[in-house]
């Protein structure tokens, strides 16, 4: 929660996300003591020892010095800071606000305090130097860890004569309060997660990044919804760029036609033994004349015999399920020509898309952000039109009245039905003389071709083994046949074959 959140400073590069912590360093003297630092403050007449404190062992936090008033005794001494937890006082450890401020109030005129500098200390004891607590300090008293006993160690001491202002002494170490690297997070095939785990909630204006050697950065809480949509940007951006430069150097030891076309983390929904919704992190790679499934990114040549499905791109169709236009504003799309299937979309996560494969399967899967379902839906527009391309046909083992037949799409001649034993051609009609099919959903199909001369609609019945592949590659040749004929998808992948090709 935000509750135990502390600040933390973020600094990008393209290949790295460094986490960075503030932490008290010395910069000059000797510094006796790693960690402590031993601070001897002399009361002032006017303001007492000029620091706030919270917390305290009753509210499970450390005592945190809260406030540091300028020009006072505890600012004087350049050796305090906000976030310094209060560990004793004339040598006596501290446990509880009221027992710290019970010995400040009795130690006389000089006071000897040892503190730690807290780099994880909870964000509500870290205020803004001279700032004031929030209201819920003064309402809710001594018994709420935000309770601000500044008051009592400002004020004028009764039991002690005026005294000059306290200042360093020459030859003690100096501090400084700095922000220092503290963890790396490479970038190189790392995934940003912004859901709650095991919900379909997205955290409110906040998300983890995990790196592939299993680095994470925890939550990443940010004051603002802008604040989190520029760095979620910048970071998506940077591991685009790092996954690009990836395939490039793959893509130097394959053949032209076995380039990596795109690749990249999802979340796959699977059903749970409960009937629940369940996401599992997948990456998904298209390249050369397939599209694969993994559990962890391949690094190496031997990984992509290692994926856990591999589907032939011609024969698969990439359907997108929801975007998600404004904070309640839905918009199903449906991009699948031919088949219909219905999802049952009771999830809550946008950008969501699907897999369908042959025998009726399907996979479903989730990304983070709009611009990431852009890309895969490109891409697999890309990669199926490549393949169709390269392919020119496919043929495919069918029958009908227990005569057995070869039914072939072949990118140029459309549809050709002929004898397996004797070759013999039984029909062919062109892509654009199919004029509506039907399915029975499991084995057989009835094709609808306006015969040409005769202007009738002839119908031919065919029964498959895997009819679910067979109706996707058709709709795979038609649609990289409708794309052919258009310039500026042709202009595109042209340029996207030489830039890949160049590289």
């Amino acid at each position: 929660g935000s509750e135990n959140a502390y600040d933390i400073q973020l600094k990008l590069i393209k290949e790295v996300l460094t986490i960075q912590k503030q932490d008290v360093i010395c910069i000059s003297g000797s510094d006796h003591s790693t960690n402590h630092r031993t601070v001897t403050l002399r009361r002032q007449p006017v303001g007492g020892l000029g620091l706030s404190i919270k917390g305290g062992a009753e509210h499970k936090v450390p005592v945190v010095i809260s406030k540091i008033f300028k020009h006072q005794a505890a600012d004087q001494t350049g050796m305090l800071f906000i976030g310094d937890a209060l560990i004793q006082v004339s040598k006596l450890y501290i446990y509880s606000t009221h027992m710290l401020v019970h010995l400040l109030r009795n130690a006389g005129d000089e006071v000897t305090i040892t503190v730690q500098y807290l780099r994880e200390a909870p964000s509500f004891l870290k205020l803004p130097l001279g700032s004031p607590g929030p209201s819920s300090d003064h309402s809710s008293g001594a018994s709420s860890p935000l309770f601000d006993s500044g008051l009592h160690l400002n004020g004028n001491s009764t039991n002690t004569a005026p005294s000059s202002p306290s200042s360093p002494i020459a030859n003690e170490p100096k501090y400084e309060k700095r922000w220092l690297d503290t963890l790396s997070v490479p970038l190189s095939m790392a995934r940003i997660s912004r859901y709650k785990a095991g919900t379909d909630k997205l955290r409110s204006n906040a998300f983890e990044v995990l790196a592939l050697d299993g680095v994470s950065t925890g939550i990443l809480q940010f004051y603002t919804a802008q604040e989190c949509a520029d760095w979620l940007r910048a970071l998506s951006t940077n591991i685009s760029d790092l996954t690009l430069q990836n395939m490039k150097m793959a893509n130097k030891c394959c053949s032209l036609s076995d380039q990596i076309i795109h690749m990249g983390w999802v979340n796959e929904r699977f059903e749970g033994t409960d009937s629940s919704q369940l996401y599992k992190y997948k990456f998904l790679a298209l390249k050369g004349s397939s599209f694969y499934i993994f559990s962890t990114p391949p690094v190496s040549t031997l990984d992509w015999v290692r994926a856990e499905k591999i589907y032939h791109l011609c024969e698969v169709l990439f359907k997108v399920h929801k975007l998600w236009l404004a904070d309640d504003c839905w918009l199903q799309a449906n991009l699948y020509l031919g088949i219909h299937q219905d999802y049952e979309l009771e999830d809550q996560r946008p950008y969501c898309f699907s897999v369908m494969v042959g025998h009726g399967k399907s996979h479903y899967f989730n990304v983070e952000l709009g611009s990431e379902l852009a890309a895969w839906e490109k891409s697999f527009q890309r990669a199926i039109f490549l393949e169709v391309q390269r392919t020119g046909s496919k043929t495919y083992m069918c029958s009908w009245q227990g005569v057995t037949l070869c039914f072939t799409v072949d990118f140029a001649l459309g549809f050709t039905c002929f004898d397996s034993k004797t070759k013999n051609v039984l029909w062919r009609f062109k892509f654009s003389q199919l004029k509506g099919s039907s399915d029975d959903g499991k084995t057989r199909v009835k094709l609808l071709f306006q015969n040409l001369d005769t202007k009738q609609i002839e119908m031919k019945e065919l029964e498959f083994q895997d009819l679910t592949a067979v109706l996707h590659c058709i709709h795979s040749f038609i649609a990289a046949k409708v794309a052919s004929l258009d310039p500026v998808f042709i202009d595109s992948q042209c340029m996207a074959r030489k830039y890949m090709y160049s590289n």
